[in-house]
């Protein structure tokens, strides 16, 4: 283990590290040297905001004039209700003014003056959907391939398929709201049955961010490292005598990285080295948006850094206005919209939009009809919501896909959670089946056997074949 790390740091001065995958006859080593993808990639990198509970994509990305026309009316056709003790059948039309934005001419919600002003630079997709039941099985579908428990995350895909960039550094990151955790909680970022090496690692949405990165007083200095020597030289022993364990080998390398955290993690966490004009812009000098604002800066300082895969979970059910639609929703989007916008226009500025794909969206969006009439909101919508996408060569300005007229149900140019996997791989350089794990019943994958479409019609560069 040690032999290999040793080697991999003389590639890398060399500029000789970046490698293909092992032949699959070779006998199975998981590491996070960085590995060239079957194809040219255009994303090396991503950044997840992830707005867990539902965002109301009618009430800020998709404008409906129809639901105008009924507002309060009975609702002229089907509605499949998640709570149906609370449900009704009254339509709803969104309070909040859309307008033009940009020279695309997107229309957001007033409630989105961030998302506006990078209009020009996002896709827009109107016509996500998973046409499952609830926030779990949602979740699960969106970010692990299908709706059951167990299976790696996107980050842990992303990561044991290519490596990270930084040896200093976790190549997974996830940035956690003061809020408390996503629904489903460390679900969302579980190495599933790939080796624990391609977890995701936490970083605490307070100070320290990253716990016991400094040594104790009597240890700093010449005595950990002679230590740390020390240790090295019992772990390759200890490895050596146990070939093929891959759960040991992960946790030798986690220490390893442990100790080069040290400076590393200190350094790309500590955002006072930005400018005050960079703060300003992520809206860290105001209450609403200081600590969103925070930690989408550390996303990008991370990901400058070498990071692959970060993500940014906003707390638990933030978004699910199942009442308090007319306060609560306002009180959502100001916490993340100047800092989302300020990531993009970040990265643009720095020449890292291009390779980064950065995401934006929920688990589901919500219904046209009232729930809770004493307390207006809306209830869960799984068949027709929004994401939006930026840089990793998705097309800039532009919309693809809608929901029927009232926003109830994605109706056309649809995009499921397979058809946007299938385009995520694709954007790092895999085709859907080309990045696999062999399990003891044969080769896995993020489809797993299911179903995908690559949606060309959002990319800068369609595929050769297309």
């Amino acid at each position: 283990m040690l032999a290999g790390l040793a080697l991999a740091t003389l590639l890398r001065q060399d500029g000789l590290l970046a490698a293909p995958a092992k032949p699959t006859l070779e006998k199975p080593k998981f590491d996070l040297i960085p590995k060239l993808p079957p194809h040219a990639p255009q994303a090396s990198a991503m950044i997840s905001l992830f707005m867990q509970g539902g965002p109301s994509h009618i009430d800020m990305t998709d404008p409906k004039p129809e639901l105008q026309k009924l507002h309060m009316q009975n609702f002229p056709g089907e509605i499949k209700y998640d709570n149906a003790a609370e449900s009704s059948a009254k339509v709803y039309a969104s309070p909040f003014k859309f307008t033009p934005q940009g020279q695309c001419g997107m229309e957001l919600s007033e409630l989105l003056p961030g998302l506006g002003s990078i209009a020009d630079d996002i896709t827009l997709i109107r016509s996500m959907h998973t046409d499952v039941n609830n926030h779990g099985q949602s979740l699960y579908a969106l970010n692990t391939g299908r709706i059951t428990v167990g299976r790696p995350s996107i980050g842990s895909w992303l990561t044991y398929g290519l490596g990270s960039e930084s040896e200093n550094l976790p190549a997974y990151c996830v940035l956690t709201d003061p809020g408390g955790l996503p629904v489903l909680g460390t679900d969302m970022w579980s190495n599933g049955w790939l080796p624990s090496l391609f977890q995701g690692t936490v970083i605490r949405p307070k100070e320290p961010r990253i716990l016991n990165l400094d040594p104790p007083p009597n240890l700093a200095g010449e005595p950990q490292a002679k230590f740390l020597d020390y240790l090295r030289e019992i772990n390759r022993d200890h490895l050596a005598d146990h070939p093929g364990e891959n759960d040991l080998a992960a946790r030798i390398a986690s220490y390893e990285l442990a100790a080069r955290m040290q400076s590393a993690a200190k350094e790309a966490l500590d955002i006072s080295q930005e400018t005050a004009a960079t703060q300003e812009m992520y809206g860290l000098n105001e209450d609403a948006t200081r600590e969103f604002g925070t930690r989408c800066l550390i996303a990008r300082r991370l990901v400058e850094r070498g990071v692959r895969y970060v993500q940014l979970f906003t707390q638990t059910q933030q978004w699910d206005h199942h009442g308090a639609l007319l306060t609560a929703l306002p009180a959502s989007c100001k916490k993340i919209d100047k800092p989302s916008s300020a990531l993009v226009k970040d990265l643009m500025q720095r020449g890292l939009l291009d390779s980064t794909l950065v995401q934006w969206g929920g688990e589901m969006g919500r219904l046209p009809v009232i729930q809770n009439e004493k307390n207006v909101g809306r209830d869960h919508n799984t068949y027709g919501f929004s994401w939006w996408l930026a840089g990793g060569g998705v097309k800039a300005g532009h919309v693809h896909g809608a929901t029927d007229e009232f926003g109830h149900k994605a109706l056309l140019d649809k995009v499921s959670h397979t058809d946007f996997h299938v385009t995520l791989m694709h954007m790092f350089g895999f085709g859907s089946d080309q990045l696999f794990y062999q399990r003891p019943n044969g080769p896995a994958t993020l489809l797993d056997g299911q179903t995908g479409r690559l949606v060309t019609e959002i990319l800068n560069r369609a595929p050769a074949s297309a």
